[in-house]
């Protein structure tokens, strides 16, 4: 087993792409550690070996241990590691990768810092999630009332679907099992859902707390771009997981969304949306680390024109052309 201080921190042409990752994968009741570019899985059943560069996100259940060379080897793949409750369905805390390139979250806090952009994006953000909605010129207000009479009728609609009774949406904080099938279905799913957005804001390098429908948290982005799916993926999901009956909903959940996520190619398609969103389009002083792998990382210099300067010299006096 190689240690930390003889690898070589990997480049992002050797990182594997997160449109090509497993989009999430959830432990629980094992010890995670690293065996050269794998973290390994130890239960009960054995070990377990997974290429670290495939996860897009590691949830991590009641029971696991990771030790610190695993964490290493995840954080330098772009991996995000989010510690979860029992069934993936409570986000306790988030291990969050570091980008390379900055682009992207300049672009998304010029178009945060704006009210009128803001506001902007939020409407687009609702033009994805709802098909056919009008939402020029509509307030927030506006917006949030149409997602709720949206939402209960996405509901309405997928009981029918599946046949299963549908109350209201009753969500339980503290005790998961005191909501009945469906709405355990569905709050499994978002909590996944969670997860997936969060790694993909993380891989792009955009800023989880700036937030344009969500505020006030660490995680309103990723909850904004979670919400992009609801009702398309996490919802259907859910109803047709209850649908198979009461017991064990949370993980026929997570299989039936880890199903629709990658048929959707959810993971390509989120940082696609999430570029379109911020009117991102790469310029040459912000592109991906994808985009500048053959150059390597740079560093720049803002002038007061807006321009880069070559970073690692002393400018001194002289004239800054």
């Amino acid at each position: 087993m190689s240690t930390i201080g003889k690898r070589h921190l990997s480049s992002p042409r050797e990182l594997t792409r997160v449109g090509d990752r497993v989009s999430f994968l959830y432990l629980e009741r094992c010890t995670v550690h690293r065996d050269d570019n794998a973290i390994t899985a130890t239960d009960a059943d054995g070990v377990t070996h997974i290429p670290s560069a495939t996860i897009g996100t590691l949830l991590l259940g009641p029971g696991t241990r990771i030790t610190h060379q695993a964490m290493a080897l995840l954080g330098e793949s772009g991996a995000a590691v989010i510690w979860v409750g029992e069934h993936g369905v409570r986000f306790y805390s988030g291990g969050r990768a570091l980008t390379r390139a900055s682009g992207l979250v300049e672009a998304q806090a010029k178009a945060w810092a704006n009210r009128r952009t803001r506001v902007e994006v939020a409407r687009a953000m609702y033009r994805m999630r709802f098909p056919g909605e009008d939402t020029e010129g509509r307030s927030r207000d506006d917006l949030l009332r149409m997602e709720g009479r949206r939402l209960k009728e996405c509901y309405r609609l997928e009981a029918a679907r599946t046949g299963v009774r549908w109350v209201r949406r009753d969500y339980h904080r503290d005790d998961f099992s005191a909501g009945d099938a469906p709405n355990q279905g569905i709050t499994a799913a978002a909590q996944c859902m969670y997860g997936v957005a969060h790694a993909v804001v993380a891989a792009l390098g955009c800023s989880p707390g700036l937030g344009f429908v969500h505020s006030g948290h660490e995680r309103s982005f990723v909850l904004d771009i979670a919400d992009l799916y609801k009702t398309e993926i996490a919802i259907p999901a859910a109803f047709d997981a209850a649908a198979e009956g009461a017991e064990d909903v949370a993980t026929r959940t997570r299989r039936a969304l880890r199903d629709r996520i990658n048929k959707a190619n959810l993971l390509d398609r989120c940082a696609a949306d999430i570029k379109q969103l911020l009117r991102y389009e790469g310029t040459s002083a912000h592109r991906t680390s994808h985009e500048r792998e053959e150059e390597g990382d740079q560093v720049s210099l803002l002038t007061d024109d807006g321009r880069m300067l070559a970073s690692g010299r002393n400018y001194g006096d002289e004239p800054i052309w």
